[in-house]
């Protein structure tokens, strides 16, 4: 199994199509963000899948439990592969999202995985601006805590907490790991980062993978490359 997600940020469906005319034969798991689906509609995501790709819908959702259950239960209606929302939402809130999937889904329900920090966030950060007066361990320690007592499937975390939260919630507990950049690229806006190689080792079961693939020079040839040394360890 692939366990790579491209990370596709880009700003219209245009920009997406001429993307994966570069993918073709090679069907990749594609994380489709804020950027597309509010540019474009539910329509994009129709539109990937009846090409044979496998959709990670990342909207983090985040509101009352009635109308994220209400929201998630059209989400799977879309037949995506995964989707997600902010485990701050409270163990409610996610019991209710996993409720409408459910109810929404006609086949196999998608995984449902819970943000617990953005990797974007420091500790610093978290302490000062909203005031969680705890590490920043204990609190993503927690927070996959209270989405496994949910039901869900895993957690979204930074490759460097991947192994605690193995260790707190079991290995069959799924970690997707954004935040994941060669050693010759940048970190960005990203805070807490790894390359492939390292978040193998971390225990990450999904890496989430944006500009060290969308903005190389030759996207596949990175794309398989970071396959290889995710799938296999080389």
């Amino acid at each position: 199994m692939n366990n790579v997600i491209i990370a596709c940020d880009f700003e219209n469906r245009k920009v997406l199509t001429d993307f994966l005319k570069q993918f073709e034969g090679k069907s990749p798991y594609l994380k489709i963000g804020m950027e597309l689906f509010y540019g474009e509609g539910p329509d994009i995501v129709r539109e990937i899948k009846d090409l044979g790709f496998k959709v990670f819908l990342d909207l983090k959702l985040h509101d009352i439990p009635n109308t994220v259950r209400k929201a998630m239960r059209n989400c799977a209606k879309l037949g995506v592969d995964i989707v997600n929302l902010h485990a701050a939402g409270t163990i409610e809130m996610m019991k209710a999202a996993k409720l409408g999937l459910e109810e929404g889904c006609e086949g196999e329900r998608p995984l449902l995985i819970a943000v617990t920090q953005l990797t974007s966030t420091s500790e610093e950060v978290m302490n000062k601006e909203l005031l969680i007066n705890e590490t920043l361990e204990n609190t993503v320690k927690k927070y996959a805590l209270n989405a496994k007592e949910a039901g869900l499937d895993g957690v979204v975390c930074s490759p460097l907490e991947a192994k605690m939260i193995h260790e707190t919630c079991g290995n069959d507990f799924i970690t997707v790991t954004p935040g994941i950049r060669l050693a010759s690229n940048s970190k960005d806006d990203q805070v807490r980062v790894t390359t492939p190689e390292l978040a193998k080792e971390l225990g990450s079961d999904f890496i989430v993978v944006g500009r060290s693939i969308t903005a190389s020079e030759n996207p596949l040839d990175s794309y398989e490359y970071i396959c290889e040394v995710f799938n296999n360890g080389k």
